[in-house]
């Protein structure tokens, strides 16, 4: 396992993190939480029927000692659960839809953590990404200060850590969603280990050019040192400026950052996605996450393609989150 991964089991060992992992039945999810368990680095909580949960993990051999199992048919507090959802809906659902609503194991999962039972949720392995983050934002909903979530990937190779975002959720954000997912990230970035420097990029830097989306980013800049004036970040930059200290000094003279980011804004999702995909493929960077940030409580979110390596390693991410 990597550096990056050895500093996040660090951080959660022995903390007693619960994370609700909604699909009990997925082999891959079933094999992640015994070894979490087995490993006493996250409590594992599993959605679903009792029985079929222990049929299945019993066919593969595991125990699930220290796993608990929570059915939401049989879930003896499943009155305080809806009353709390009507309420946090606010008008949005009846009494009788709630109980309906929360029969579905991702919605019942996020309510577990909004009610404290667990820190946070990963889910996703046999769910579309809006099934699992849907019920996050209408329950846990954003953090102050914070009016979207957004996704980051962690890029490793070897000793190398970068961080890349918005990579996964918001298509076009503006100057302000770009000042405020700058900051998140630096926030991820510190849990593994990476002191944050943060570029916000576009395809212009310092003025080399003008026009509607150069300005965004630069007043994205501006908020987020408004916001957040202890961070070291600056732009607009292009990726170059960021990162190669040579062409920093040219361009780029007397920035804070000085070819040395390892926090990487990318103006649009477009971008972002690209981005990361050009690293992960052309560069051999392994591509960690996406990792979503800016809940109030984490939640995550699988690819349906993961393995049970995947789930192990994006429930240890979710518990540092939540610490």
């Amino acid at each position: 396992m990597s550096d990056l991964f050895t500093t996040v089991k660090e951080k959660v060992q022995g903390k007693g993190v619960s994370i609700v992992l909604p699909e009990g039945t997925d082999e891959r999810i079933l094999g992640a939480a015994e070894r979490l368990a087995k490993e006493e680095l996250v409590k594992p909580i599993l959605v679903g029927n009792k029985e079929e949960i222990s049929a299945k993990a019993a066919s593969m051999n595991l125990t699930l000692a220290g796993v608990d199992i929570y059915d939401p048919a049989t879930y003896e507090e499943m009155d305080a659960m809806v009353a709390s959802f009507v309420e946090r809906r606010k008008g949005k659902a009846t009494e009788e839809a709630a109980r309906e609503i929360l029969k579905d194991e991702n919605y019942f999962g996020t309510m577990l953590v909004y009610m404290g039972k667990a820190q946070g949720l990963v889910s996703g392995a046999a769910h579309s990404t809006a099934d699992t983050v849907r019920p996050a934002l209408q329950i846990i909903k954003t953090k102050p200060g914070v009016t979207k979530t957004s996704g980051v990937f962690i890029m490793v190779r070897e000793e190398e850590k970068y961080v890349f975002a918005d990579c996964a959720i918001n298509i076009a954000p503006n100057s302000q969603d770009l000042a405020e997912i700058g900051i998140e990230s630096a926030k991820t970035a510190e849990l593994f280990g990476i002191d944050p420097r943060v570029a916000m990029l576009s395809f212009s830097t310092k003025g080399s050019a003008k026009s509607p989306e150069t300005e965004k980013v630069v007043e994205a800049t501006r908020i987020a040192k408004e916001m957040a004036p202890e961070l070291t970040l600056d732009g607009e930059f292009q990726f170059d400026a960021a990162f190669v200290p040579s062409v920093a000094e040219k361009k780029a003279p007397g920035s804070v950052i000085k070819g040395d980011a390892n926090v990487f804004v990318f103006p649009s999702l477009e971008a972002g996605n690209i981005g990361y995909k050009i690293a992960q493929r052309l560069g051999n960077f392994e591509a960690v996450g996406p990792i979503l940030q800016g809940l109030n409580m984490p939640v995550n979110d699988l690819s349906r393609g993961c393995n049970e390596e995947e789930v192990y390693k994006l429930a240890l991410i979710t518990a540092a989150q939540a610490l």
